[in-house]
């Protein structure tokens, strides 16, 4: 399984570059603006340039930009101008096209995402659809050609719990197995848990010989994080914060401090020479 870090922060990726494990970038408009108004006394930072720095340092690494557009013609428009424009740097774009650009729940150019899919992959650009929440979805934008679905898992449970009137925290635990209220499962069309929906996207894929791979996106926590690993995503992909708690346990942290107290300065001499 491959971890990708969830950022537009240089120095976030760079230091988990460091660890020598990560495998890529994903990244959308908000975070990158976000870094770059951080940035305001540099005249000469834009988020083209911003951009080509992260591309830069990543090289060799899969990084994942985001079109704007809400509609066929503007997210193709921008998908062939992104991938034209920094592939060249990286040579490992992709390019996030949401599953359904609609932005009311029924309108006309909810298809658009897919058939956007249908023409980036036909051009030899490799797509990572987000915004996923069913495993149907999922299926249609494997089978558009997308290279990567991205089912969103915190998400999912947030989403679960806002239909169930559940006031919550977004990194309270929500367990796989989901939650009850009055003795009912609570679901989502049947998927009842953020894992679950990686769960049910992975078993959809097995069936139907699907080679396309599963990001789990929006991982609230470790536990979360191992969750989607046992369910089988192919990557995950985590905020700075979580892929740091990934290395923590109290109990690490004890042992590290009786292991500094028993130290004797004969050994400490000893491995030092």
């Amino acid at each position: 399984m491959q971890i990708f870090i969830d950022s537009g922060n240089l120095e976030e990726i760079k230091e988990i570059l460091d660890y020598g494990l990560l495998d890529g970038v994903t990244t959308n408009p908000s975070l990158i603006k976000k870094e770059v108004e951080n940035l305001k006394n540099s005249a000469k930072t834009t988020l083209g340039s911003y951009i080509k720095q992260i591309l830069k340092i990543t090289k060799g690494k899969r990084v994942s930009l985001e079109v704007v557009g809400k509609n066929y013609n503007e997210m193709i428009k921008e998908g062939l101008a992104l991938y034209k424009k920094f592939n060249p740097i990286s040579k490992n774009i992709y390019i996030k096209i949401p599953i359904d650009p609609c932005l009311e729940d029924v309108c006309s150019t909810e298809a658009d995402g897919i058939k956007a899919i249908k023409f980036l992959s036909s051009k030899k650009i490799p797509v990572n659809c987000t915004l996923i929440f069913t495993p149907e979805q999922a299926f249609l934008a494997a089978k558009a050609g997308a290279k990567i679905v991205s089912p969103f898992a915190g998400r999912e449970d947030d989403y679960i719990r806002e239909m169930a009137s559940i006031n919550f925290n977004k990194k309270d635990y929500f367990p796989k197995k989901g939650i009850k209220k009055l003795n009912k499962l609570l679901s989502d069309n049947g998927i009842v848990s953020g894992v679950d929906l990686i769960t049910q996207c992975k078993t959809l894929f097995k069936i139907q010989k699907i080679t396309c791979e599963i990001l789990a996106a929006s991982i609230r926590s470790p536990r979360q994080f191992r969750e989607v690993a046992l369910a089988g995503a192919d990557i995950v992909t985590m905020p700075y914060d979580v892929i740091k708690s990934l290395l923590r346990h109290h109990k690490t942290s004890e042992g590290m401090r009786q292991f500094t107290h028993d130290l004797t300065p004969e050994y400490e001499n000893l491995v030092k020479k």
